[in-house]
């Protein structure tokens, strides 16, 4: 088969187009024919060698990725031969291997691929629409919500967009440039600004002006920064902000807000890191994970959220790295072998 490895850590250029063998289910594991590997940003981070992220740095040579959808053409020992066959989905876990014709997952972490999503749409649901879900525990959405979402035209930002709006909330969508305003305009925002024009924030005030509002109530944040904090700014009492990232500094090298001493308090407003063990224990329950993944695949195959897909061949991983790190994608960036 093919696959994406990485042999040294560094640039994107590093990620190399290779004739590797094919990979064998152990137990209890199925081997999947990939359709559609994610790519998210954490990857470029662990690309460089950075640590301090939720993933541990792997051995070399690596093959990266952990997020597959595709068909299950064999089986490990002892597995159920009902998955032979059927076109499923999966997150790999701490386990790398997804940027390949074919990946190796435990079979107890399968879902089935809903009928009107294809694989690509599966893929992204699997990753970046259970972090939505998840961070969408913390939000408690409703009509009266005015909510700002940074980062409105990436694959977590879409989602909250389509979400806020199917909860009949006022969404103002963040992006860097026309192209992607637009773009959050039609995912159905009722004002979309570009935060890369410097007087943005004056035309956000304008429309809450004009509809009598006295201020943002929600901010989902994954960008931090200036960005962030001017979206921060724009919350009335009572608001709160939700952080997911922090992309303004990059994946691991940037960090929140931070605030003077009193602050929320004097203004009457909250800031929550809803990612990692804080959502695991919203979510509740067993298998947390497995709950947001259900419940995201559950949107999709409703129609309620319909992900963003920008696709780049198997072979151009690396150009699929660089613009994910230069913000020139919108969606979900997957990989098609």
């Amino acid at each position: 088969m093919h696959a994406i490895r990485l042999h040294t850590f560094g640039p994107a250029e590093n990620l190399t187009y290779e004739q590797v063998e094919d990979p064998r289910p152990g137990p209890g594991q199925v081997r999947i024919a990939v359709s559609a590997a994610g790519v998210h940003l954490l990857d470029t981070a662990i690309r460089e060698g950075l640590t301090g992220g939720p993933a541990p740095l792997p051995d070399l040579p690596t093959v990266p990725g952990r997020e597959v959808a595709g068909t299950v053409e064999a089986l490990g020992e002892g597995t159920d031969p009902v998955w032979l066959g059927r076109r499923v989905v999966a997150h790999l876990g701490m386990n790398p291997g997804g940027y390949a014709e074919k990946a190796v997952v435990d079979a107890e972490k399968l879902h089935d691929i809903p009928g009107n999503l294809d694989e690509a749409q599966a893929v992204a649901m699997i990753g970046t629409g259970r972090t939505t879900m998840g961070i969408l525990l913390f939000a408690d959405l409703t009509a009266d919500d005015v909510v700002i979402v940074t980062a409105a035209a990436g694959g977590i930002g879409s989602l909250l967009v389509q979400y806020a709006k199917n909860a009949g909330a006022t969404v103002i969508g963040l992006a860097g440039g026309p192209v992607k305003t637009e773009h959050v305009r039609k995912l159905g925002a009722d004002l979309a600004v570009d935060y890369k024009e410097a007087d943005w924030p004056a035309e956000v005030r304008a429309f809450l002006d004009g509809r009598d509002a006295p201020g943002a109530t929600l901010v989902f944040d994954s960008v931090g920064g200036t960005p962030g904090r001017a979206a921060v700014d724009l919350l009335a009492r009572g608001g709160r902000h939700l952080v997911f990232g922090w992309s303004s500094g990059g994946p691991l090298t940037g960090g929140p807000l931070e605030f003077a001493e009193g602050e929320l308090a004097e203004r009457g407003i909250t800031s929550e890191y809803v990612l990692g063990p804080v959502m695991m224990a919203k979510a509740g329950g067993d298998h947390p994970m497995r709950t947001l993944e259900t419940a995201s695949l559950a949107e999709a195959a409703a129609g309620r959220l319909v992900p963003d897909v920008q696709r780049f061949p198997l072979a151009e991983a690396a150009a699929a790295h660089r613009a994910l790190e230069s913000r020139g994608t919108m969606g979900k960036v997957v990989l098609i072998p």
